[in-house]
């Protein structure tokens, strides 16, 4: 079944078409003053001005005809042409039947699904995730959840940073270390050892001491060039350590992402696509558009129309390494041949301040024909920032590691649920860990995605954890009232009927579901998770003024009980849903 605002929308469209108007005149929306109307439509206006007619004329000739529907209370004329609109008490209730008895609660499929692949993650091997990591996970997990639920055929890569200098500097600060390993005779080609010789811990010890070597020494700055050069050239012990290390690496990214609900449908890193390198560079070439430049080969990309300098893509390094550029350039010649059915469009979900490289990708990308520039999307967002406004640190002025968050976030969850001191006397230490965990994902989740995604904002823990006001916790805890609420009337013997829509606060809440669709497609279009945060706050929040407003498992009269635990029910299968796709569990009671 469609929206109230999508009929409303396309009854409209059909009156001002009957006119001889535009269709796009009859766009609905929920009205701006609730008190006066439930929708309004604004087209008038503009379509009077356009053909030259009084429009208060046309806007009263198009309430006419949507008095004529059946599911329209009242529709009258307002101000220079606004049009106010009622639904009736009938059409709220088979909406709210129909978001209780849809699979989707309410939301409607997209009506242009795309074969889309989603980049999110993007963390370095070797380095720990920090948490700056947070964003791009939960919000390319968000988008890929909601894009599937929607009708897109969605696939999620990690796309692991796995070849770039800090490999360079793991290698010779492994080999400073253990010289002695197989991995360093430039004779032995292998087999190699299964077990690796190293652990996340020294992985997380090595690269920053590495780094912080080279800053300093030029000449060991050069050895880690040199053996990224003879990595990606093939060297075999290089490449059965970049084998460990990813290994190493990608088992404890799991555990992060696991605590965080973030998947993936691949695991890929730059270091997949490089047997695809050197093909790719033969395609710029035959094409005309590669050219030698100070020993490195680039790709001009500069247009006469651009208002900021626009520097050349790098293909190939002086060094004869590659770079960012063509890695990624050659991961989308990957995608375009190897996942089936053929992407149509691709989403990089990366810290805005890399906009400028993405520019340069996706111009290079077009020109030499992997696919249209306008496929291709930088889903930026801004940084996770301290009180002092600044990218969030420790207290020593440290970068904060994701899983150091993570601990944060479940040690404060428990401690909140302890002060809340709700929990049911019979929930076990099991499911007690597990609700604490369910409150710290939400908390962490939703703190990020309420906000617009191409924003900073400002990390508080103590806020994010509360069952109060706008947090991910409040939802949880409003969902889990509901099921509360229907789980003691349905012990009492009280079971949910059919909806029937009589009081102020029923057509409120009603109005609010028929919301769920409107919000989720605008998510998608605008890829703005916040959207959907907004409107599922708002949901709890109109359930929250029904439940004080109206007696429901209480109610004396057997009908009316029954339609309000109908109506319960609805808002809870909204709820769930739309929480699900924000990847946050609902405990079953808390």
């Amino acid at each position: 079944m469609a929206s109230l605002m999508q009929d409303l929308s396309a009854a409209a469209s059909a009156a001002f078409e009957a006119m001889g108007l535009e269709a796009r005149w009859g766009d609905i929306r929920r009205s701006d003053k609730p008190e006066l109307a439930d929708f309004q439509c604004n087209g008038a206006m503009g379509a009077a001005k356009k053909a030259g007619k009084i429009p208060r004329d046309v806007a009263a000739e198009v309430a006419a005809a949507l008095k004529e529907n059946d599911m329209v209370l009242s529709a009258e004329v307002a101000g220079p042409g606004f049009i106010n609109i009622r639904v009736s008490d009938d059409a709220l209730a088979a909406r709210a039947e129909a978001v209780r008895g849809e699979k989707m609660a309410g939301a409607e499929g997209a009506s242009d699904p795309q074969v889309t692949v989603i980049d999110f993650g993007g963390p370095n091997v070797a380095k720990p995730m920090h948490v700056g990591h947070l964003r791009s996970a939960v919000i390319g997990d968000t988008l890929r959840r909601l894009l599937t639920f929607l009708g897109d055929q969605v696939t999620g890569d990690v796309h692991l940073g796995d070849w770039g200098l800090q490999m360079g500097h793991l290698v010779t600060e492994l080999q400073d270390e253990q010289p002695g390993l197989i991995y360093f005779d430039a004779d032995f080609t292998g087999p190699y050892p299964e077990e690796p010789p190293v652990t996340i811990d020294d992985l997380a010890r090595m690269y920053p001491a590495a780094s912080a070597k080279a800053k300093d020494d030029p000449a060991r700055l050069e050895r880690s060039q040199k053996a990224v050069a003879e990595l990606q050239a093939g060297r075999p012990g290089y490449r059965a350590l970049l084998k460990h290390f990813i290994d190493v690496s990608v088992a404890a990214l799991k555990i992060d992402y696991e605590f965080l609900n973030v998947h993936f449908d691949l695991w890929k890193g730059e270091s997949d696509v490089d047997d695809l390198i050197p093909d790719l560079v033969e395609q710029f070439k035959k094409a005309g558009l590669a050219e030698e430049d100070g020993g490195a080969v680039i790709v001009r990309i500069a247009r006469d129309s651009d208002k900021k300098e626009m520097p050349p893509v790098m293909l190939i390094n002086s060094r004869g390494g590659t770079g960012y550029h063509t890695t990624d350039l050659a991961t989308i010649m990957d995608r375009m041949e190897t996942l089936q059915p053929t992407p149509q469009r691709m989403l990089y979900v990366v810290d805005q301040r890399q906009a400028l490289h993405f520019e340069q990708v996706f111009r290079a990308a077009e020109m030499v024909g992997l696919i249209d520039e306008g496929r291709l999307e930088h889903i930026g967002f801004g940084t996770v920032n301290g009180p002092d406004g600044k990218p969030f640190k420790t207290r020593e002025g440290g970068v904060l590691r994701l899983a150091d968050l993570n601990a944060m976030a479940l040690e404060e969850a428990q401690k909140k649920i302890a002060e809340a001191g709700k929990l049911p006397e019979d929930m076990g230490a099991e499911e007690r860990e597990e609700v604490a965990a369910n409150v710290a994902l939400a908390a962490l989740r939703f703190s990020d995605l309420m906000n617009t995604r191409t924003t900073n904002y400002v990390f508080d823990l103590d806020k994010f954890t509360s069952f109060e006001g706008k947090t991910g916790p409040y939802l949880l805890y409003a969902a889990v009232r509901v099921k509360s609420l229907l789980r003691r009337a349905e012990a009492d013997g009280n079971e949910a009927g059919d909806i029937a829509i009589g009081h102020d606060a029923e057509r409120a809440l009603v109005l609010q579901l028929d919301n769920f669709a409107f919000a989720c497609l605008q998510a998608r279009e605008k890829r703005m998770p916040h959207v959907l945060c907004e409107h599922l706050y708002n949901l709890a929040q109109a359930f929250s003024s029904f439940y004080s407003a109206l007696p429901i498992a209480s109610e004396s009269d057997a009908t009316l009980r029954a339609s309000r635990l109908g109506l319960a029910s609805a808002v809870l299968k909204q709820l769930e849903t739309g929480l699900d796709l924000l990847g946050i569990r609902v405990p079953e009671r808390m």
